[in-house]
């Protein structure tokens, strides 16, 4: 199946027979008002602009990556521009709610959301790493965006894009604080992703391979436990103020001064064990985490 880029917002309202779009570069649109063209039943699409959805009763499987999700329970879903969204549009089985917002980077351009949303990393979050919403939650989403759609419906101003802009922040804001939530509501399956990678990295530095294998990456560390390098990063800021990259330090200094205090290996041979080419660098980073260096733990220790 080709992937196809979509450009524009009135591209996608045209592909899913919607009459243009009242704003070209910002648009909700309601899934009840969706219509696929005959006979679709599966895409893969490339957006050139912000995708936020509510969805409630699609039963179909949506793909993002390497990952499915059943949309069958209302959840937010969120993708930056030239993301790859890819599966099944509505079926006849669905009693599909809920509405798609859209918003090219044109719109924000030169604006404080500009940059501001950026810092989002739920952008960056996978399909099964939603967010699900309490009814409450819900209402105050859906009356941010009815003020959003309310603004472009009306005659637009020399105001009216501010307005819009305002809205857009403080629901960005909003999903900011519902997804903490979601950390500390979810608290069993978040601390069983953090039992794994503490299992994970001590089983990676205990297999003795460090030499060739050299220090585990963010990367391998996120598709070693199928959770996107975004999302483990907000889970561990939330439980303990730190992200992936410095809780590996950590745990690769906890080795460090193990072997320091059990083992007469010098500080180059220890570097090197743990996967440091240059002991320049195991030496900085000791120093960095624990105020001394590794000689002088050594002598401190003994």
């Amino acid at each position: 199946m080709n992937t196809i880029r979509i450009k524009s917002i009135t591209e996608l309202h045209r592909m899913v027979g919607l009459a243009p779009p009242e704003h070209p570069l910002i648009s909700v649109m309601n899934y009840a008002d969706v219509q696929m063209p005959e006979g679709f039943t599966e895409m893969r699409a490339i957006l050139d602009f912000y995708y936020i959805t509510l969805k409630r009763g699609f039963k179909n499987k949506l793909q993002y990556g390497q990952q499915t999700y059943d949309f069958d329970e209302g959840l937010m879903g969120f993708m930056a521009p030239n993301q790859l969204i890819s599966g099944g549009g509505p079926s006849p089985e669905d009693d599909l709610k809920g509405w798609i917002m859209l918003i090219h980077p044109d719109f924000i351009w030169n604006t404080s959301l500009a940059t501001k949303i950026k810092k989002y990393e739920f952008f960056g979050y996978a399909v099964h790493e939603a967010l699900f919403l309490s009814d409450k939650e819900e209402t105050i989403v859906n009356g941010i965006v009815g003020a959003i759609k309310n603004e472009y419906h009306s005659n637009i101003d020399a105001f009216s894009k501010q307005i819009i802009i305002s809205h857009i922040e403080n629901l960005l804001s909003y999903v900011e604080r519902f997804y903490n939530r979601q950390y500390i509501t979810r608290e069993k399956s978040n601390h069983q992703i953090l039992e794994k990678l503490d299992m994970l990295l001590t089983t990676y530095f205990n297999d003795g391979d460090l030499v060739s294998r050299g220090l585990p990456t963010v990367q391998y560390i996120s598709d070693t436990l199928h959770i996107s390098q975004n999302y483990l990063r907000g889970l561990l800021k939330m439980y303990t103020g730190k992200n992936t990259q410095q809780h590996i330090h950590d745990m690769l200094v906890d080795r460090a001064k193990e072997k320091l205090s059990t083992t007469d290996l010098s500080v180059s041979e220890i570097a090197y064990e743990l996967g440091f080419e240059h002991p320049q660098s195991f030496s900085k980073l000791f120093k960095k985490k624990t105020n001394m260096s590794p000689s002088e733990f050594r002598i401190l220790y003994h």
